[in-house]
């Protein structure tokens, strides 16, 4: 079945708050799926939900609105008010269902199999509910250092929200000395993930009738060079590197997705739009990459295109970029992060995360959490009743750290 992007009512917090343990983790879970939060649209309810259920406990919250307040970060702190504060992180915010075929009302967590079904059920609302279903624990304990508590908007879009959260915690204090943002990693503990650029090209040709091609300038076919310049620079950097065997895909990639362009047949088409992107090795220099091709583009296609029509022109866009993650394995921090995970090794990945933004802002920052990215983005989306405890397991370690 296509199932309606319909909601049912968010479980009561008193409902929430009467479970304890695990039950608790996949309460929270229930009423975080509830939410449509699709990056389109708002998700305030979302985190009016949280600030009631944060209240319960006694931990006041602080909105960090968009422009247009209609979406917010939330930022809340328990504990002392110190330096030395670990930040536990994750976006509120989902891909879209539209036209996936689901088999269960996407917001509506459903359990079949000890797997809990629902958007966002992997990526990555299963962190946000662990932590949630802790906050009584840390209430209760005599933590020496604080733990925060950080949700953000947009990062399905291109890690939006979280910027203006992360300038708040520069500008004040007292300032956290880590991160751990809860990913969908099977609980593994990530170290590094890609930078990434993406743009949408504009190529402006000059239209005439296809018996006439040798006077004008067809949009498309510039277009089209373009996108093989592109994958050209992709295959130089399969081959040449640089390297890392830790990641999943060990070389810096380039990729072409979408490409528009012409009306119809007997016309050269005036106008093509395409979208790129360059996903780099944290070590490499993807604004240099992206030069290149802005470089092809200036000094030789439109040098060409001017040539026929100087009204012509190739203009670029950025649409989105993050920074990469680099984390020192041998850090306090991954340290800490694999005796919370239970774990000797590290890996590296090659999709992005907030995680480059709080290690730009100094912030040492790993990535850990419930679920696989195998299951993120697409129809049937689960996280298995497992995953979440480990992630249980996870945070009563991590409680027991900042209470040393």
């Amino acid at each position: 079945m296509n199932a309606p992007n319909s909601q049912t009512a968010a479980p009561s917090i008193e409902s929430v708050t009467s479970k304890s343990g695990h039950a608790r983790t996949i309460a929270c879970l229930e009423a975080l799926v509830g939410f449509d939060t699709t990056s389109r649209d708002s998700n305030l309810a979302l985190i009016e939900w949280v600030e009631r259920y944060l209240q319960t406990f006694g931990v006041e919250s602080q909105r960090i609105n968009n422009d247009e307040g209609t979406k917010a970060n939330l930022w809340a702190t328990i504990g002392p008010a110190i330096d030395g504060g670990i930040i536990l992180s994750g976006h509120t915010d989902v891909v879209p269902v539209d036209g996936q075929d689901w088999s269960t009302n996407p917001f509506v967590l459903t359990a079949h199999d000890d797997k809990l079904y629902g958007r966002g059920s992997s990526d990555m609302k299963g962190f946000l509910a662990a932590v949630l279903a802790k906050v009584p624990e840390l209430t209760q304990a005599k933590l020496t250092r604080p733990v925060h508590i950080a949700m953000s908007y947009d990062e399905e879009v291109g890690c939006l929200g979280v910027r203006s959260l992360i300038s708040k915690l520069v500008d004040e204090s007292p300032r956290p000395s880590a991160c751990i943002v809860g990913e969908p990693t099977g609980m593994e503990v990530v170290v590094a993930h890609k930078t990434k650029r993406s743009l949408r090209v504009t190529v402006n040709g000059k239209a005439a009738h296809s018996s006439l091609a040798p006077l004008a300038v067809n949009a498309v076919e510039y277009a089209a060079r373009l996108v093989v310049f592109i994958r050209e620079i992709g295959e130089r950097l399969r081959k040449e590197g640089p390297l890392d065997p830790d990641f999943d895909v060990a070389h810096t990639t380039a990729h072409t997705g979408i490409f528009n362009g012409g009306t119809q047949l007997n016309i050269v088409p005036e106008l093509c739009v395409f979208d790129f992107e360059f996903r780099a090795l944290p070590a490499v220099d993807v604004d240099a990459l992206v030069e290149e091709v802005k470089a092809c583009a200036r000094d030789v296609l439109e040098t060409e295109m001017k040539a026929v029509a100087p009204e012509t022109s190739i203009q670029f866009d950025a649409i989105s970029g993050f920074p990469g993650l680099e984390t020192p394995p041998d850090s306090d921090l991954i340290a800490l992060v694999k005796s919370l995970a239970g774990k000797n090794h590290h890996t590296k990945v090659a999709y992005g995360t907030e995680a480059g933004l709080f290690s730009q802002a100094e912030i040492p920052t790993a990535i850990c959490g419930p679920g696989h990215i195998a299951q993120a983005h697409k129809p049937n989306e689960f996280v298995e009743i497992a995953q979440l405890a480990a992630c249980d397991d996870f945070l009563d370690r991590l409680v027991a750290a900042c209470s040393k």
